[in-house]
């Protein structure tokens, strides 16, 4: 809980300094951002290698992390400023040595995730369909995509149909986290990643598979 409470005031007063959390998101902190983000351990199995792709301030990646002491996060982000943010949050963690901070995009930190993820979590990194193209081909076969969406996530994942086939995935489902603790319970959309080869690479559109809904 002391690095719960500690990271959460690095985002409020460092977060906000560096412009990367909202002075107006400040007093939803914890409702909107941390533990929106923490809900979505709920759908990693135990002791997998997770990827935060696009991690900006260290959402979602550090809450899992704070929630899930038995995985280990990369937080993976393009931008210095945001990255050196991190590198100094994870300083100042006591989970600092189940954290790593990659600094670079999708297609160019492939070879430094090593062994491959198992799961990719992100929210607010870009649409669905472009959101596959990336994380998918990071996954190891057989790992999976939890995307964090908003409301409209059932029509992100029919827009992103061909996408998501076209790289690999299958399985798709759209669960809602964190009921019993989350005044909005978070929508988390699932994607699977095949286990044989032959996605394409990073860098074009294209994507799916069929969809269900599943409420938790």
């Amino acid at each position: 809980m002391d690095d719960a409470l500690r990271y959460a005031s690095l985002l409020c007063t460092e977060g906000v300094a560096r412009g990367l959390i909202g002075p107006n998101e400040v007093p939803r902190l914890w409702q909107r951002h941390v533990l929106n983000c923490a809900a979505v351990a709920d759908l990693i199995p135990v002791g997998r290698r997770v990827c935060d792709l696009g991690s900006g301030a260290g959402l979602p990646g550090i809450p899992v992390a704070l929630a899930r002491p038995d995985l280990n996060v990369d937080l993976v982000e393009p931008m210095r400023r945001r990255s050196r943010f991190l590198e100094e949050v994870q300083g100042r963690l006591a989970i600092g040595d189940r954290m790593r901070v990659v600094r670079g995009r999708a297609p160019e930190v492939a070879r430094l995730l090593s062994p491959p993820p198992a799961v990719v979590i992100a929210r607010a990194v870009a649409p669905l369909e472009v959101l596959v193209a990336w994380a998918l081909p990071l996954l190891d076969p057989g790992g999976e995509l939890l995307a964090i969406r908003g409301s409209r996530a059932a029509g992100e994942v029919r827009n992103a149909t061909s996408a998501i086939r076209a790289y690999g995935g299958y399985g798709v489902q759209v669960h809602r986290c964190g009921s019993a603790y989350l005044e909005e319970p978070a929508t988390v959309v699932r994607v699977a990643r095949r286990q044989a080869p032959g996605a394409p690479r990073p860098g074009r559109r294209r994507g799916h598979t069929r969809t269900g809904e599943e409420k938790q």
